[in-house]
């Protein structure tokens, strides 16, 4: 992700980062733990977003959040198939979040463009992504992913 920011956030394209410990208890401390995490664990290596990441939430279950209802709403799923013994919530459905790092692009309208189940290898999408950021200049918006 940081590739593609790098590369495009100067155009209008804006990564948003948003950590959940719903699978399998992968993010389970405060947000100044999860940052040391990411940084020296999961990717590790010294990585740090040059993204926003906003504060820990729900993407599934009872308690989801209302962005990832409306993501999920407006976007096919990634899969059919969950690991129940790996999901830290309930009630589980086929429209949900599969795991961590699963990435929606959205449009200069809020539309849900697409939707990847992870891993995602972030360049992938670049074309996706310019696509995207092309529409907005010819609007003046602005594009938001993950």
């Amino acid at each position: 992700m940081n590739a593609l920011h790098a590369k495009y956030g100067a155009q209008g394209f804006v990564i948003l980062g948003f950590p959940c410990n719903q699978f399998y208890y992968q993010e389970p401390g405060t947000e100044p733990e999860i940052l040391n995490g990411v940084k020296y664990v999961r990717p590790g290596n010294n990585f740090v977003p040059n993204f926003q990441l906003f504060a820990k939430i729900q993407v599934n279950g009872k308690d989801e959040h209302p962005l990832y209802t409306y993501l999920k709403k407006n976007c096919p799923p990634t899969t059919d198939t969950f690991y129940d013994d790996r999901l830290m919530y309930a009630p589980i459905k086929s429209s949900d979040v599969s795991w961590n790092w699963e990435t929606f692009l959205i449009d200069p309208t809020g539309k849900v463009v697409q939707r990847a189940p992870p891993p995602l290898e972030p360049m992938m999408w670049e074309t996706a992504v310019t696509t995207q950021i092309a529409a907005a200049s010819s609007d003046g918006g602005a594009v938001v992913g993950k």
